[in-house]
């Protein structure tokens, strides 16, 4: 047997579960009829317009089959096999050797009976083989059969299962041709491409299953929003907008046949509204957010994979510039985009090419003057670009999931030093680094942290975790959990930029925690503006009411640092100390400033 149709063969194999009847709409099917006889071609249409079917091609040149196929796309060919010309077993050949016919059913009706014709038309790729004369209730069985399983077939190949939206190759197939007909017509078209925020913390807390729920549901809010838009334009099936799953928490809205941008902007703006409405998964309500870039044929780009590629990159602009936002695509976004490719790629490489660094912020204690602990922070020494603000490559590696492994990196390298500092000058330094979400969610920290503290030799109470009050509120129980396992390690823990959250004073309290940061936007006013005085008081009594040691952050002049030391205080940091200086030059800049204070 030919291996070139044995993918067409497979249609043979009988499906998973039956398909439904109701799935080929008669009236829509287009059956083409390849047949030198005339009268044979009569009576079988009148057969199947019997059955519903209306829409018919007839081809008595079997040397025309092949084109008018490709021209009409019929949903099912009826071929005889003895024609004058070429025969239908060569008419056969040249369908499934077409790359758009190959998969088309094709049922043929024949007088010969011999065994050998019907094996080579099975060989050749044949779905189904009648015998002439037909009988008009095996035909209309055998059509209704053939077209119930190429919709079957279909799905599978067309399909997303999850969501039941058209999937990215069926869309770029639509999106080629929508923009071929817009060329023609001079009108233009909008690709929208919808990106989830932080979805993948969805997945990390709560599992696969309720992030594969979320998606379905967040797809059938998209699919109203579509069909609403659909609903007030009298556009056929060739100008209406498709929707599809590109992949992952990625969705397509394509919007042919447009006269300007307003459309686009007006259904990326009901997108971003419909997606602000709480989502219940697993008996809690989610909330999940979009960011959309919109490119726009032919100024955009005039081809598919161009026109995606720039709806790519304006998504990132909207996710960069704050997400649940929507931005068009323009020229200069190509060098934001390139640039931050670049960083991501040589961000890959930084580690193994030792680039990556940690610098030390003193900690200063408010009661005695005397520097009391240090904050580590990542400084990326780049080659060309010297010391990259982490505000460039932080949120890089969040999004592609590389600060799981820069947090570890960065536990051991603390650790490290701290054992360092202890051998060398005798420190026994209370230090704390800042943990990401991803990080506590991977379930390796706990695990981390032991090792790197065993192996190091690092005791109780001088490694200090510090966490954001939104990480901390996010499945509080699942946290609290996790927290107190790492706090019977011997770590501490801290909320930094506490006041710019929503913490629940409920929930702060179930919460194993040792430290409270006071965040430097409140502390910047407080020597001068009675509302930050009165924040910056209420968080210090709050923090000690719960047993909380308090720090001050961003601390820049004498008249804060008094303001702080006069409402109890415990300690501050910031450039009134120093700013954050490489491992090798920490201690002399403790012991100068220590020195200087009377220490």
């Amino acid at each position: 047997m030919s291996q070139m149709y044995e993918p067409a063969l497979a249609a043979f194999k009988p499906p998973v579960e039956e398909p439904r009847r109701d799935d080929v709409p008669v009236s829509d099917v287009t059956v083409m009829m390849v047949d030198d006889e005339p009268m044979m071609i009569e009576v079988t249409q009148t057969f199947l317009e019997d059955a519903g079917y209306r829409r018919f091609v007839s081809v008595i040149d079997p040397r025309l089959a092949l084109t008018t196929a490709r021209v009409k796309k019929p949903g099912l060919i009826l071929l005889d096999l003895m024609m004058p010309g070429m025969s239908g077993f060569e008419v056969l050949e040249q369908i499934r050797g077409d790359e758009s016919l190959r998969y088309t059913p094709v049922i043929v009706l024949t007088a010969a009976s011999d065994p050998a014709s019907k094996l080579r038309a099975l060989e050749l790729g044949a779905t189904e083989i009648l015998a002439k004369p037909v009988d008009e209730s095996e035909l209309k069985i055998r059509v209704r059969n053939s077209l119930a399983f190429k919709a079957y077939q279909d799905r599978l190949a067309n399909d997303d299962p999850l969501t039941g939206l058209p999937n990215r190759r069926v869309f770029v197939d639509r999106l080629k041709s929508a923009l071929l007909q817009g060329q023609m017509r001079g009108r233009q078209l909008a690709l929208l491409h919808i990106n989830l925020d932080r979805f993948r913390q969805v997945n990390d807390t709560l599992g696969h299953r309720a992030g594969d729920t979320l998606l379905a549901m967040v797809a059938e809010r998209l699919r109203v929003v579509t069909q609403a838009y659909a609903g007030l334009m009298p556009l056929g099936y060739a100008r209406a907008p498709m929707l599809a799953r590109l992949g992952g928490d990625e969705f397509g809205l394509m919007m042919p046949e447009l006269g300007g941008p307003e459309p686009a902007a007006n259904i990326a703006h009901d997108i971003v509204g419909e997606l602000a409405r709480p989502f219940e998964v697993a008996g809690q309500d989610l909330f999940i957010t979009p960011s959309i870039g919109i490119a726009m044929a032919p100024q955009d780009a005039r081809d598919d994979a161009s026109l995606l590629r720039n709806a790519g990159v304006a998504t990132k602009h909207a996710k960069s510039s704050g997400r649940n936002a929507y931005h068009f695509y323009r020229q200069q976004l190509d060098n934001v985009s390139l640039e931050r490719l670049t960083l991501e790629t040589q961000l890959r490489r930084a580690g193994v090419r030792k680039e990556l660094v940690l610098h030390y912020q003193p900690k200063i204690d408010l009661s005695s003057g005397q520097i009391c602990g240090a904050e580590a922070l990542m400084r990326w020494n780049h080659p060309e670009l010297g010391l990259v603000s982490p505000t460039k490559f932080i949120p890089i590696a969040e999004e592609t999931g590389q600060i799981v492994e820069l947090g570890e990196w960065v536990v051991d390298e603390v650790c490290e030093q701290m054992e360092k500092w202890r051998r060398s000058d005798g420190l026994d330094l209370q230090v704390s680094l800042n943990v990401a979400r991803h990080g506590l969610a991977s379930g390796r920290l706990g695990e981390v942290i032991a090792s790197a503290m065993s192996r190091h030799h690092i005791g109780p109470g001088l490694l200090v975790l510090e966490l954001t009050e939104s990480m901390l509120m996010d499945r509080v129980e699942t946290i609290a959990e996790k927290l107190r396992a790492l706090r019977d390690l011997g770590v501490e823990l801290s909320i930094d930029d506490f006041g710019t959250g929503y913490s629940s004073m409920s929930y702060l309290k179930q919460l194993p925690l040792h430290e409270l940061k006071i965040d430097r936007s409140f502390v910047k006013g407080s020597a001068e503006d009675r509302t930050d005085a009165a924040i910056v008081s209420a968080l210090i009594v709050l923090g000690h009411s719960l047993g909380l040691r308090v720090v001050a952050e961003g601390v820049e002049t004498e008249a804060q640092r008094a303001t702080l030391a006069a409402l109890g205080c415990d300690s501050y940091q910031g450039f009134l100390c120093s700013p954050a200086v490489p491992a090798d030059r920490f201690v002399h800049t403790m012991r100068d400033f220590n020195a200087r204070k009377g220490g």
